[in-house]
């Protein structure tokens, strides 16, 4: 089992940049793929981003790639995403993830355990 809690949102105009957190609890987490989600209000979660056990594979939705970087240190039990050039669209809460998987994947239901999200907000 993962405990996942997300931190490091905020308010931030655009073109910033913002770095999340999700601190991970449970011997699982190393070796689990791990996701960050992010839901709009009215609309879908959607994935954003995705990392294997390792850290040496990633894969990013098209509208966030080249400005999102998500990475993870086992050791520490964390994954960050790093958000840069943040517009206005990027405004949502934003979800930490954990797949039972062991191939990076977009749907929601491959992850089991999810954080409580934490809220970025991109004024124009």
């Amino acid at each position: 089992q993962v405990q996942l809690v997300e931190s490091g949102g905020g308010l931030v105009q655009a073109g910033d940049s913002l770095r999340l957190s999700c601190a991970a609890s449970g011997r699982a987490f190393s070796t689990s793929v791990m996701g960050w989600f992010r839901q709009a209000p009215g609309k879908e979660r959607e994935f954003v981003a995705g990392i294997n056990w390792s850290g040496a594979s990633t894969y990013y939705r098209d509208s966030v790639g080249g400005r999102f970087t998500i990475s993870r240190d086992n050791a520490k039990n964390t994954v960050w995403l790093q958000m840069s050039s943040l517009k206005p669209e990027d405004t949502a809460v934003y979800y930490c993830a954990a797949s039972v998987g062991s191939v990076i994947k977009t749907a929601r239901s491959t992850y089991r355990y999810w954080g409580q999200g934490t809220q970025v907000t991109v004024s124009s």
